[in-house]
């Protein structure tokens, strides 16, 4: 059975006392209530160590929002996979449409990201998902299926067992704009039968495939009752641990 998880993204927020703090928070509420799916925070590189120390890693995974796209070297600045395996952390976040509209990550550098992110014992969550005019121009489908191809879809099975999908409608941040639990589930269940279409319909049912669009607790019970969609990537909802223990036990 593929896992249910509810991974949280601070994104550039709160500050290491903060972030410990926070931390510590979700522990105590999870201590409490045993979560019925995996939790994972993502925070920035500079908690890494010290959220990886505060939470009980039995309720708890960590995970990096980043890392670079070279193994080590004269690259100021940029944090490599192998750093952030040395943390404790286990996940990294890559392929995040800021980082890709921001930062400028093509498929190519996101493939390069990946490649050394499993080779130091990293698992994945790679975010795909389109924009407002991908959308409107019904191309969805096919940016998504790019997306994996261009930086995914050349690993072997046995890799990409360590690779979590999340999705995440560009047109529905911040836009006004909501994706219905039905329009959420449409595209997951194209994703999983693209990942079928590649890997196999065993390797696609294992795949976890996380919806990363303005999920909050009063819409993820309903979000997470449709049959592809096997959690959350939150982003702002993940900032509060009583907001995001909300999203949490929408499994329960």
């Amino acid at each position: 059975m593929r896992q249910k998880i509810v991974a949280g993204n601070w994104k550039m927020n709160n500050t290491l006392q903060e972030g410990i703090e926070l931390a510590k928070g979700v522990n105590e509420i999870l201590k409490a209530n045993a979560p019925k799916c995996k939790v994972i925070l993502g925070t920035p590189f500079i908690h890494l160590t010290e959220v990886v120390k505060t939470v009980d890693s039995k309720l708890i995974s960590v995970s990096a929002e980043n890392c670079a796209d070279k193994e080590k070297g004269a690259f100021t600045g940029e944090v490599s996979a192998a750093m952030v395996k040395s943390t404790g952390a286990e996940y990294v976040i890559l392929g995040h449409s800021e980082r890709r509209e921001y930062y400028n990550e093509t498929p190519e550098i996101l493939k390069a990201k990946v490649d050394l992110a499993l080779a130091n014992g990293l698992k994945v969550i790679f975010c795909i998902g389109e924009s407002l005019a991908q959308r409107e121009a019904n191309e969805q489908n096919a940016v998504v299926k790019a997306e994996l191809e261009g930086s995914v879809f050349h690993l072997s099975a046995e890799q990409f067992a360590n690779i979590v999908i999340a999705y995440e409608p560009i047109w529905a941040i911040g836009t006004g704009k909501t994706a219905t639990s039905d329009q959420a589930e449409e595209i997951h269940a194209y994703i999983r039968s693209v990942v079928a279409d590649k890997y196999g319909k065993a390797v696609a049912d294992n795949t976890s495939i996380l919806y990363g669009g303005s999920c909050k607790g009063s819409n993820a019970p309903e979000l997470f009752s449709k049959p592809d969609i096997d959690g959350g990537l939150i982003g702002g909802a993940s900032l509060k641990a009583g907001d995001f223990y909300d999203i949490i036990k929408a499994w329960n």
